[in-house]
């Protein structure tokens, strides 16, 4: 069996309620991405999937490309712009529930082949919890997405103890998959705006959990980052050193680089060598094939990447889809 983490879903009719109900803060939020991504970027991006529609939203179109992947599952997660960081209480918890129902809908028209991630309104951290509990146990999605940070709250916060400790508990799967990035301006053009966007906020995000301390205080979190955790494995040498010689670094129990043993990547990392020191710093059981489907930036043939970067045919099967179907057994005893 192979297992792809990362594929999307595209939910427009909830896009039209949102820009329905908050005119003015969607205006807002395009006007902050266009300021990030450059006009050229957002003209391309826009054309792109434009022309992926059907396999964004349509069960037989995924089902068709699965197929020609040779992928028997995916866990499909909402593309991240479904995130609305900006939106406030009532208008996000409605977002929140409201995709939990349509991604369970979606994937219970092929339940023996797609499973689910919900979402939770990150920006409003005493929500959290009631909407985990939705997508879980009122839905029964697998866990949920969450971006690298929303507003104000960083995966660092205080705030969010409650909901780690939640997702521990329900031993549910925590999708890292960043939407925009800070540092805006700076990434305007070329693209950047994804090619170095994306890998820095997962490795923010990812330092975050790991240096305050939450993976110490939740042990059983089961946290799956997207793009192979972004920049933070390839130079977690440098986290190590802070650890071992700055005060402020050692809010954590241990060197940072033990905790990618205590994470979840997926194989969105487009070269050979990465994808080999993704396994060596984490380890073979941790890794998991995943595709970024159906967008460009992902992989069209995963199978392929997976089988060509010479790893051991034990490591190869596992990430085909042994490690993610064990992270779910584990789930399922907990």
């Amino acid at each position: 069996m192979t297992t792809d983490v990362h594929a999307h879903l595209l939910l427009p009719a909830l896009q039209a309620h949102v820009e329905q109900q908050a005119p003015q803060l969607v205006a807002e939020a395009a006007e902050l991405e266009k300021r990030r991504n450059g006009l050229e970027s957002l003209q391309a991006s826009g054309a792109m999937i434009g022309a992926r529609i059907p396999k964004l939203t349509e069960v037989g179109a995924r089902l068709a490309a699965m197929d020609a992947q040779g992928i028997d599952t995916q866990w499909v997660s909402v593309s991240p712009n479904h995130f609305y960081p900006w939106a406030p209480e009532g208008l996000a918890v409605w977002v929140a529930g409201e995709t939990n129902r349509l991604i369970a809908e979606h994937v219970a028209q092929a339940p023996d082949r797609l499973l689910g991630l919900g979402v939770v309104p990150l920006q409003h951290p005493s929500r959290i919890v009631e909407y985990l509990d939705d997508a879980v146990l009122g839905r029964g999605l697998v866990g949920v997405e969450i971006s690298s940070f929303a507003g104000d709250v960083e995966l660092s916060d205080p705030r969010l103890e409650p909901f780690w400790a939640r997702a521990a508990e329900l031993g549910c799967v925590i999708f890292l998959h960043p939407f925009g990035c800070s540092l805006d301006e700076r990434l305007d053009r070329f693209y950047l705006s994804n090619t170095v966007g994306q890998p820095t906020e997962n490795a923010v995000a990812l330092s975050h959990l790991i240096f305050a301390g939450v993976l110490d205080r939740h042990p059983d979190l089961r946290v799956v980052a997207a793009h192979g955790g972004g920049y933070l494995p390839y130079a977690i040498g440098r986290s190590d050193h802070a650890w071992r010689v700055r005060p402020e670094a050692r809010r954590c129990a241990e060197a940072p680089s033990s905790y990618l043993k205590k994470l979840w990547f997926d194989t969105v990392v487009h070269d050979s060598v990465a994808l080999r020191h993704l396994v060596e710093v984490a380890g073979g059981s941790r890794v998991l094939l995943g595709s970024d489907f159906p967008f460009d930036m992902g992989l069209d043939d995963p199978v392929s990447a997976i089988r060509s970067a010479g790893l051991p045919e034990e490591i190869t099967i596992g990430i085909l889809g042994q490690n993610a179907e064990a992270l779910l057994g584990a789930r399922v005893q907990a």
